[in-house]
């Protein structure tokens, strides 16, 4: 049996999937991950918990599996949350310094929970207060005041907050399971972790994570999260035109997407045509080109850029973004999406992959992307547990106060046919790397298209 003392333990509660995750820090300092799990998830919809009692079941499930694969009983977890509940704000928060005039740890910490004073909207709940930098006297932009010499000192603030009821919703969840909640870590930020390197936050960076239900957005720059935003929109959606586009089942949809999708209509063959059986005998089958697929999928994409666009021009750090943009989520699996967002932003684009800071046998799921926010979790996690106490707090003492002033049936298997409407000699020539690979994944494949399986963008 693995010892306990040393775990970390983490649960994505995702739209698509839900994901449990344990791993421990080595003496070198970076995270071992010992297991990951996942289970499609129910009851969620936008990252938002809808249906308790699903919720609950799934992450049952999910617990099961990792505890019997291990050999392990967890007891305390940290849990992901976004959703589009969630909504960031800065906020600056001033103080004179008495006595010796020196600034000291204490000032530091009186400004940070000075946060929580401020006057929010009935209903929410401050989730992360993250310090940005300070001004002391006349002098700004200094990172660490303390020992410093000043009359006056001033704090920037990012803060994070979340609709109370959907936190409940996910401490109800985590109880019924009889584990304890340790701290709720904000998506954007765990994904970051995973994937984002010093030199990138230091530059200017935007993290864009898109999952199923959401597309998470992360500022970074000078070393600081700059802002922090969820769109409502994600994978999900895009299946959801191509279902009413093509006429077609949900699930012919996802798997459309998933085998033949890509983010640019042009750059697709008109020729070539993916054949979806028809729903029942006697019904003809339906015959869908690669490019009306990507145009489909191009239109909602674009859509989502152009909002995340907006979220960079909002934090003020469009033009200061040295690094561009690192894309993660089961999103970033869709064929030419990092040319697709190049071209809507005209920033440096690259994927970002989970597996940059793991040590030890990393399992095959830790080299996707879609697993950016889940290895996130526990490298969150990790370092909150070091972590100064000048450092946003998961689940601060004092209670923020509101404006009031107060408290607060499975289808049926069938094989799908691919081919090109001319003849093969002229289907074959000048394929280069777009179907490099894919007859023999086709033939391997296809037949189980209609399997039920988590979505992964």
């Amino acid at each position: 049996m693995i010892p306990e003392t040393n775990l970390i333990a983490a649960i994505d509660i995702g739209t698509t999937k839900i994901v449990a995750v344990v791993g421990r820090k080595t003496e070198e300092g970076d995270l071992e991950l010992l297991g990951m799990e996942s289970v499609p998830s129910t009851g969620v919809k936008r990252g938002v918990v809808l249906n308790i009692e699903e919720t609950t079941a799934a992450i049952q499930s999910v617990l099961t599996k990792v505890e019997q694969n291990l050999n392990i009983k967890l007891e305390k977890v940290y849990v992901g949350i976004a959703g589009q509940h969630i909504r960031s704000m800065q906020n600056k928060v001033s103080r004179y310094i008495t006595g010796s005039s020196e600034i000291t740890q204490a000032d530091i910490d009186q400004l940070y929970h000075d946060n929580y004073n401020m006057l929010i909207d009935a209903g929410e709940k401050i989730m992360h207060v993250i310090p940005q930098d300070y001004k002391v006297d006349h002098e700004t932009g200094v990172k660490q005041p303390v020992g410093m010499s000043g009359r006056h000192i001033e704090g920037n603030f990012h803060i994070v907050l979340g609709r109370i009821a959907s936190v409940n919703n996910i401490q109800k969840c985590i109880k019924r399971v009889n584990l304890e909640l340790q701290g709720l870590i904000l998506e954007p930020l765990a994904s970051s972790h995973s994937v984002l390197t010093e030199d990138e936050r230091e530059a200017g960076v935007v993290l864009v994570d898109i999952g199923g239900g959401t597309t998470d957005v992360a500022v970074f720059y000078d070393g600081i999260i700059r802002h922090t935003a969820v769109i409502p929109f994600g994978g999900n959606v895009i299946t959801s035109d191509i279902k009413e586009g093509c006429s077609i089942l949900y699930k012919q949809a996802e798997a459309l997407k998933i085998q033949f999708g890509g983010a640019i209509g042009e750059r697709e063959r008109e020729d070539m045509v993916v054949s979806i059986p028809g729903l029942d005998e006697g019904w003809e089958a339906k015959e869908i080109s690669f490019r009306s697929l990507a145009y489909i999928i191009q239109a909602r994409m674009e859509e989502i850029i152009d909002l995340v666009s907006i979220q960079i021009e909002k934090s003020g750090f469009y033009h200061k973004l040295g690094a561009g943009i690192v894309v993660t989520g089961g999103g970033a699996l869709l064929k030419n999406i990092s040319d697709l967002i190049k071209l809507r932003t005209a920033l440096d684009v690259r994927v970002g992959l989970p597996d940059r800071f793991l040590d030890g046998n990393i399992p095959e799921k830790a080299h996707m992307p879609m697993y950016s926010t889940s290895i996130g979790l526990l490298l969150s996690a990790m370092q909150k547990q070091i972590s100064s106490i000048g450092e946003p707090e998961l689940f601060p003492d004092v209670e923020p106060k509101d404006k009031e002033g107060d408290l607060k049936a499975e289808a049926p298997k069938r094989s799908w046919g691919i081919r090109g409407k001319k003849k093969k000699k002229e289907s074959e020539a000048g394929m280069g790397n777009l179907f490099d690979g894919m007859i023999d994944g086709i033939q391997n494949g296809l037949a189980s298209i209609f399997d039920d399986r988590d979505s992964d963008m």
